[in-house]
């Protein structure tokens, strides 16, 4: 496949190069990341599922950057991790400027763009005797976030509340971006998933898997 190419990278601007390239591989929509930050419960059914009780702030852990891969990449799995391999298809936000302390009304005018992912998880290690809730180390392996494969841009998705995504197998609001910006500095190109609706893996039997997105949006908790 031939493509158009653009200079420089997504979170300092694109700019198109005027020359083409052939594809033969779809790579990762973005380069690098610095960390990959993620919400956990954020839908009702999700956390009825699981038999956990709602709180009333989102559930956060993180991803390192070595995490992100691409959507078609192989994922390595080490032979301690895949007896409860799952997975957990998400909405994914990148963002395009730093910001801190945002307020609810100006945290979309952060982010770069929007993509799927999946929140790749070894549920033996985050449901287990090695501890309560071991959200990070089971899900923060080598390649446990695939994204992907084109991120979208705010002109493109003026609205996320339009959007709704499904994952195909053979109470109170909080703005996400807002609440994770309290205290704390949100660099631009970091990547957050915004949590998995009901009918992860853990609950059901394994088959192809594939995320579908389109311009309508189920209800969530805490909104993007």
């Amino acid at each position: 496949m031939v493509v158009s190419t653009f200079m420089r990278n997504p979170s300092d601007g694109l700019q198109a190069s005027g020359a083409e390239a052939k594809v033969t591989k779809v790579p990762c929509p973005l380069e690098f990341t610095s960390i990959i930050l993620c919400i956990g419960l954020n839908y009702k059914k999700h956390a009825k599922e699981g038999n956990v009780e709602i709180s009333p702030y989102p559930v956060v852990f993180t991803k390192p950057a070595d995490a992100l891969t691409g959507p078609y990449d192989n994922v390595d799995v080490h032979p301690d991790a895949s007896s409860r391999l799952n997975y957990e298809g998400e909405l994914v936000v990148v963002i395009g400027k730093d910001g801190k302390n945002l307020l609810e009304k100006e945290a979309l005018d952060y982010v770069l763009s929007y993509t799927v992912g999946n929140d790749i998880s070894a549920r033996n290690f985050q449901h287990s005797n090695v501890g309560s809730s071991q959200f990070y180390y089971a899900k923060s392996f080598g390649r446990f976030a695939p994204i992907g494969p084109a991120i979208h841009t705010t002109k493109e998705v003026p609205d996320p509340q339009t959007l709704s995504f499904v994952t195909r197998v053979g109470g109170e609001k909080r703005q996400i971006i807002a609440h994770l910006s309290r205290g704390t500095t949100l660099r631009k190109g970091i990547v957050f998933m915004t949590g998995t609706p009901s009918g992860v893996g853990l609950f059901i039997s394994v088959g192809f898997f594939a995320i579908t997105v389109w311009w309508k949006w189920s209800s969530r908790r805490w909104p993007t």
